[in-house]
């Protein structure tokens, strides 16, 4: 971990001196003696006054009068230092059947393989947040893919060993699976000490904040994640709290802005808004979907915007607004993370996604300033769902030769945009610790 230089207090204050004076009168005459230099403490002085004139009458010297001590000033104590932390956040996980199929392994699955090539720049971060698009198949239960999806338990068991922290699910597949699906997602993340936010199992469990801790020195940080979705492709909600909706169509951002505003409210000094919404397959945002960026970055109440469900990148843009009037960094969508899409079925882009990689410090006065930089990404669907950075792998990798290796790189660029500059390498930490705060439902 990094180390941090020490915070400088101001200097204490110096040890002074001072002389005590007496005059002596004696029948022979007068003699001026001069007694002895005292030390002070460095809390307090004291000034010795000269005694009253001696009188002819008198041969006894006059006692010294000494003032009353006062205390000095207080040292003012050290600023508390910046603390510097970076966050990775990526595109949605849609486990299609041919996913499962390539990470079936003896007695269940592993996803883990299918990773690796951009393991490094998850497990990197100081914080690391997925998009878990589709619920954890209930117990006893197939897995499945489109349209009706669900995941087997051994997915967040390996997005966990690659490096994310937790996850959004509020999603249009939230509740493929009904409320017996929300509940095993849910569960399953607890149990592989993912956190999570944007569906709950009880009306209790939607109010509380997903919230991370992030510590540098002596100063610890709260960052809130919340997560929202524009529907659930008409499937039933059985009870409300069981995935956070809005209207997209109206662009309606209040309840994301509501959430925000709760978190702030319970401590947070950092808020991410996962958003799920609006258009697939279209690499520019609708003019609903940028409206409601737009609403949110003016609320103030928001520092990060990370869009989701288009299934290709997006533009990223620092919009007008943020909490500090200095803008709200916006990814519209970070496209697919791990999938089965393709040119086969959709648009050649949905290959490829984006890793989001935001460096945040927040000041001593609480402000926070925010970067933002991409990392080009992309599934190899003829190698086994393998993923890959794709500057890592500019000869080639897999079933990619080099020049459909460039070809997908420079699709994310330019949907990417020049806003935000392009990362090839992995993040670092800058943090020297960083904790979920979980919230386990109570049972």
């Amino acid at each position: 971990m990094p180390t941090r230089p020490p915070g400088h207090a101001r200097p204490r204050a110096t040890t002074l001196s001072v002389a005590g004076a007496a005059l002596l009168a004696a029948a022979a005459g007068i003699a001026l003696g001069v007694a002895g230099a005292g030390q002070l403490s460095t809390s307090q002085t004291a000034a010795a006054e000269p005694p009253a004139a001696s009188s002819p009458d008198s041969a006894a010297p006059s006692p010294a009068v000494t003032a009353e001590p006062t205390a000095s000033p207080s040292p003012t104590p050290a600023e508390p230092e910046p603390v510097s932390f970076t966050l990775v956040a990526g595109g949605d996980v849609l486990t299609h059947t041919p996913v499962n199929a390539s990470a079936r392994v003896d007695g269940g699955y592993d996803y883990t393989a299918l990773m690796s090539g951009v393991r490094p720049y998850i497990e990197g971060a100081d914080l690391a947040l997925c998009h878990l698009e589709v619920p954890i198949a209930p117990e006893g239960t197939e897995p499945s893919g489109y349209p009706i999806f669900a995941a087997p338990a051994e997915l967040a068991r390996d997005l966990k060993e690659v490096g994310w922290d937790g996850c959004s699910t509020a999603s249009n597949h939230s509740v493929d699976k009904g409320p017996s699906g929300v509940e095993s997602t849910l569960d399953v993340l607890d149990a592989n000490r993912l956190q999570h936010t944007g569906t709950a199992r009880s009306a209790d469990e939607a109010t509380r904040t997903s919230l991370y801790s992030v510590r540098a020195g002596d100063r610890t940080v709260r960052v809130a994640h919340v997560s929202f979705s524009y529907g659930t492709n008409g499937m039933p909600v059985t009870n409300p709290w069981e995935v956070n909706l809005f209207d997209a169509e109206a662009s309606d951002a209040t309840p994301i802005i509501e959430a925000a505003e709760r978190a702030r409210a319970d401590g947070a000094d950092v808020v991410v808004a996962s958003v799920h919404c609006c258009v697939e397959y279209r690499t520019e945002p609708t003019d609903a979907q940028r409206a409601l960026a737009e609403r949110i970055a003016e609320s103030g109440a928001v520092d990060l915007y990370v869009g989701h469900h288009a299934h290709v990148p997006q533009p990223i843009e620092l919009l007008d607004g943020g909490p500090a009037g200095e803008g709200m960094w916006t990814a519209f969508g970070l496209g697919n993370f791990l999938s089965n899409q393709d040119s086969r079925c959709c648009v050649a882009e949905t290959s490829n996604g984006l890793l989001l990689t935001a460096t945040f410090t927040v000041g001593a006065d609480g402000r926070v300033a925010v970067g933002a930089e991409w990392t080009a990404i992309t599934v190899d669907t003829g190698d086994g769902h393998r993923m890959h950075a794709l500057a890592e792998i500019a000869d080639g990798a897999g079933s990619l030769g080099a020049a459909e290796v460039a070809d997908r790189r420079g699709r994310v660029g330019a949907a990417a945009g020049s806003a935000a500059p392009e990362r090839t390498e992995p993040a670092t930490r800058l943090a020297d610790q960083m904790y979920p705060r979980l919230a386990i439902a109570a049972s």
